[in-house]
């Protein structure tokens, strides 16, 4: 008995709607469209881009700083097999810290952690080692570092995305006291992430570069805060010889000096003890001259210097070991 022709097409075609069912391969599978994370490249990029825009700028005259103890002092990266001394996750945060300080542009940066091989290379070399005073020294620690996988699966697609954080937590140490006298943190998060629809799609395994841009992102942000608060406090430097109305300061076109500026000359304030701390008060010094920079000498940031004169008043006999130099107000 022939079958109707609308049953026959329909016999027909059941064994490729099986065939594509079983196998799924012949099917011409819709793009991918990727998925953005909560937080995706393009916002990561964005967030770092605002950092740099937020921050302050660049002090016109450098500070001599100092980067101490950095330390890892979370639980990813020990073993037993490495002793208290063997810390490659702090000592990659000092590197990457001591790399963006330096290109700021803002700071001297001396080093601290690795002294005892400075001092070992001068022993050999028969050099004096000549140690730079500096206006703070940095401490800190990685206290926060992990990494997790989270993702959605639905009835044909998935997704899965890799994130790491990081938080550092940094102090400024006055060198002369040990009076920690700002502390603040950096946090810094990066991701990746793929997805897939029936299978196809983007693959992805572990990505070890994600630790890195997430300590980098933690770095940055901590050194944005430390630049605001070492910007607010006065840039000073100190007379190295007077020769009449003609001054010789330490300081030049390293530390961002030029002809032209202009400080303000006070004098050392008296050191008293207090009895409520214990500790040494300086007194306020009082102004008595305004200088000009008229001509910088030297070459490198430690053996430079600057010609001033006097615009008004006059050191009234005090001896330049009496005196500081400070920049106060905005620049010509």
């Amino acid at each position: 008995m022939p079958y109707p022709s609308s049953l026959r097409k329909i016999v027909a075609f059941a064994p490729c709607v099986l065939l594509l069912l079983a196998s799924g391969c012949a099917i011409q599978t819709s793009p991918v469209t990727p998925k953005e994370a909560p937080q995706s490249i393009a916002s990561q990029k964005a967030a770092q881009q605002a950092i740099v825009a937020q921050a302050p700028a660049a002090p016109t005259l450098k500070r001599k700083i100092a980067l101490g103890r950095i330390s890892n002092e979370t639980s990813y990266g020990h073993s037993l097999l490495r002793d208290s001394h063997d810390d490659p996750l702090g000592k990659q945060v000092t590197d990457l810290m001591s790399k963006a300080l330096t290109e700021t542009g803002a700071y001297l940066v001396f080093e601290r952690p690795d002294i005892g091989r400075i001092q070992a290379e001068s022993k050999l070399t028969g050099s004096q080692l000549n140690l730079i005073g500096v206006d703070a020294l940095i401490v800190g620690s990685l206290t926060e570092f992990g990494r997790k996988t989270v993702g959605e699966t639905g009835f044909v697609s998935s997704s899965k995305r890799q994130v790491a954080f990081a938080k550092v937590d940094i102090r400024l140490v006055d060198a002369a006291t040990g009076h920690v006298f700002f502390a603040t943190s950096g946090a810094g998060e990066s991701s990746t992430e793929t997805a897939s629809t029936f299978g196809f799609g983007s693959q992805a395994g572990y990505d070890g570069t994600l630790n890195d841009a997430a300590i980098r992102q933690a770095v940055g942000d901590a050194i944005n805060k430390l630049s605001v608060e070492l910007n607010a406090r006065p840039w000073e430097t100190h007379i190295l010889k007077a020769d009449g109305n003609r001054l010789y300061l330490g300081g030049g076109k390293s530390q961002g000096l030029r002809p032209g500026m202009r400080f303000v000359v006070q004098t050392k304030g008296e050191r008293i003890k207090s009895a409520q701390t214990g500790a040494e008060i300086t007194l306020p010094g009082q102004p008595i001259a305004l200088i000009k920079i008229d001509a910088l000498f030297g070459e490198g940031e430690l053996n430079e210097g600057s010609i001033a004169s006097l615009v008004s008043g006059s050191l009234g006999g005090n001896t330049p070991a009496q005196l500081i130099v400070r920049y106060e107000g905005s620049q010509p």
